[in-house]
């Protein structure tokens, strides 16, 4: 049986690590190095660091930043954040990244993700996919893909692209509930679950979480290979350790050992 992985998730804005509620509302959570040497120590099985406003400011990912934060963790590190071409992908890669993370660029061109799986293997291509529930009440359930941080509509179904770019060679799919997101109200189950059932890769569930229960739901009523969460690991409401132990309790298959 696999292992349910935890993701702590580093969002970082001018190279600081920042949470919001619903990719608004940014306030300050540390700094990105420290916090890898903290979930480094707590045992987290990946790291996940996304530059929130690259895309948006068209501009490239805080190289520094992110070598710095791979120096710090042995843990494998996935980037995102102004990817647009497969040499921003090798750079990142160079930098210290074991995944790179792709958002905007995917939906621009889902040939992106087929160059750059046949360029550096699709274990390392991770496709991020922020959608928001577009259908109405009585509606059957719908999901649109928004871009730039969340700030741009691109009237695309989420289910259906995430179909696409899984067949394109994304190794994974990280979805991101925008109407959960920051609002500490569990995933949105429905979203996951329509995606890992819809794709032969591995899901990770993101936006949401408030407790460690929502941890769980990610995983057994929606599918998730993985879980990531932010704000209850950044303020201190519970450590990873403690989230490993309600997950195994529960269980979910954990690697319940701290990395070395």
């Amino acid at each position: 049986m696999l292992k349910t992985r935890i993701i702590p998730c580093l969002d970082v804005k001018d190279g600081r690590v920042v949470k919001g509620v619903q990719f608004l509302e940014l306030r300050d959570a540390g700094d990105p190095v420290e916090a890898a040497k903290a979930y480094d120590r707590a045992g987290a099985d990946e790291l996940c660091f996304l530059d929130i406003t690259a895309s948006h400011e068209a501009r490239g990912i805080l190289l520094d930043a992110v070598s710095r934060t791979a120096e710090a963790c042995f843990m494998p590190l996935t980037v995102g954040g102004g990817v647009r071409k497969v040499e921003d992908i090798r750079t990142l890669l160079l930098a210290g990244a074991d995944k790179v993370s792709i958002n905007t660029a995917a939906v621009n061109d889902p040939d992106l993700v087929a160059r750059a799986a046949e360029k550096f293997g699709a274990q390392c291509i991770v496709v991020a996919i922020d959608a928001k529930r577009v259908s109405g009440e009585g509606e059957p359930a719908r999901w649109e893909i928004f871009t730039h941080g969340g700030r741009k509509p691109t009237g695309i179904d989420a289910i259906e692209f995430a179909r696409l770019v899984a067949g394109k060679g994304a190794g994974e799919l990280l979805v991101t509930s925008m109407d959960r997101d920051g609002m500490r109200s569990g995933y949105d189950i429905g979203l996951t679950r329509a995606i890992s059932d819809a794709v032969n890769v591995p899901v990770i569930a993101s936006g949401g979480v408030g407790g460690l229960d929502d941890l769980v739901a990610g995983v057994r009523d929606g599918g998730a290979s993985a879980v990531l969460a932010a704000s209850i690991f950044h303020f201190g409401q519970h450590t990873v350790g403690e989230a490993k132990a309600h997950m195994a309790a529960a269980g979910l298959a954990m690697r319940l050992d701290p990395t070395p």
